[in-house]
């Protein structure tokens, strides 16, 4: 079962916006059984949609489109799919009328006239009630191709494909098993591993991928496997997984189901019952943004102390001013300071402290830009590591981000 992602805005295609909802939709098919084939972005013309959609319908079961359902006259999705489906004919919905009216009354925002087509769909389509904006999903079932038409606003489509979409393909469909393993290791690049593991990557079983996943300092090993038979794909990946443990056992730092490294660390950090703080200075708190996106992420990280400045780092962090005149800003010296005295202020058990140069500048200090120290500090042990992650300033701050998540969980580990 195949499907194809189109989502429809110039937004898109200028890059305004990022497409995070072709990920998002991606990964929650994958997780029912559904294979995305291909994902297309397109812009907010009517023949560029009508050749998309004809296209998607060649190629694929089920067509999963977001974009241009607003109420203006730039947003034109809902009467190009109908104009594809040969649909002449509007039907108005009541209660979805009632229920944009609603929204409006409780932000205390007159209604608008042009509202009112919001709630017309093409008499094909299947209505998918949006609960939580004003502009409804529509569900087209057609020469054995679903087209399913969301709302591009991100928690909105979320809403609809959760409660709606998903269920209702699960339904219509006998779906396959998709199931992935992904082996993590540090150390070692992909071309070394590949040879390593040659042997048992060339005795696959036609059902099972393996794809590398290379990222700084990191590989990801990812197996999928994809079948009827859900007991007979988990048992065939635990033993291709055992096979490749015996080839690089040193190098592999563990097992992520969902290949998100902060969810991993948060899993490890809630199992064991400890805490993690963090002080940054480059990142400027990015470390943070990316723990706390984690659901459930309270439980374990208790906050972060953004130290860009040399008085913040004295005045919040009991940075020593003299070790600052010392060895400057951006030494392994003052991250091992701050790491000591964020662990201290927010008492946890374990801290990440982060100083470097990121760039385009080096900020009066003689370390050369992509310098990065990083400093761990638990109750049993701190350590710093020194880097130097290049240039440009947006990939320094990145693996910086990165890699402090690796040394977060290797010393878990």
């Amino acid at each position: 079962m195949n499907a194809e992602i189109i989502t429809i805005g110039d937004e898109i295609l200028i890059g305004q916006i990022i497409d995070t909802n072709s990920q998002w939709i991606g990964k929650q098919l994958n997780k029912i059984g559904v294979s995305v084939y291909q994902i297309t972005s397109i812009q907010d013309e009517k023949q560029h949609i009508l050749n998309a959609f004809k296209e998607a319908q060649e190629r694929v079961d089920i067509i999963i489109i977001t974009g241009g359902l607003g109420p203006t006259k730039d947003d034109i999705t809902k009467k190009t799919i109908a104009e594809f489906f040969n649909d002449s004919k509007m039907v108005a919905y009541p209660e979805v009328l009632e229920h944009i009216q609603k929204l409006f009354k409780k932000i205390n925002v007159p209604f608008q006239e042009i509202q009112r087509t919001q709630a017309q769909l093409p008499s094909k389509a299947t209505l998918l009630m949006n609960t939580f904006g004003t502009a409804p999903g529509m569900w087209f079932y057609e020469n054995k191709t679903v087209f399913v038409s969301l709302p591009g606003v991100p928690y909105e489509m979320k809403g609809l494909m959760t409660n709606q979409v998903l269920p209702r393909i699960q339904q219509q469909f006998k779906l396959p098993f998709i199931i992935h393993k992904t082996i993590m290791t540090y150390g070692q690049g992909e071309s070394i591993i590949a040879v390593r593991i040659e042997d048992v990557e060339s005795k696959l079983p036609a059902f099972i991928k393996l794809a590398y996943l290379p990222s700084f300092g990191r590989v990801r090993l990812r197996l999928s496997a994809k079948g009827e038979n859900k007991q007979i794909l988990e048992k065939e990946l635990d033993k291709q997984v055992a096979a490749i443990y015996q080839r690089i056992p040193e190098i592999i730092k563990g097992i992520d189901d969902d290949s998100s490294l902060e969810k991993t660390v948060g899993a490890m950090l809630k199992k064991s019952n400890k805490t993690i703080a963090t002080a940054e200075s480059l990142t400027g708190g990015k470390i943070a943004a990316t723990l706390v996106a984690i659901e459930g992420s309270s439980a374990y990280y208790k906050g972060s102390v953004v130290a860009y400045s040399k008085e913040t780092k004295i005045n919040l962090l009991n940075v020593s001013a003299q070790t600052i005149e010392e060895f400057s800003v951006v030494s392994k010296e003052v991250a091992l300071e701050m790491a000591r005295g964020v662990k201290e202020k927010l008492q946890t058990n374990y801290a990440i402290a982060v100083t470097g140069n990121a760039g385009p500048t080096s900020d009066h200090n003689d370390k050369s830009l992509g310098a990065v120290f990083i400093a761990f500090v638990s109750d049993e042990k701190e350590i710093v590591q020194e880097f130097n992650f290049g240039q440009p300033r947006e990939k320094v701050i990145n693996r910086t981000v990165s890699k402090s998540l690796e040394i977060l969980q290797q010393e878990i580990l």
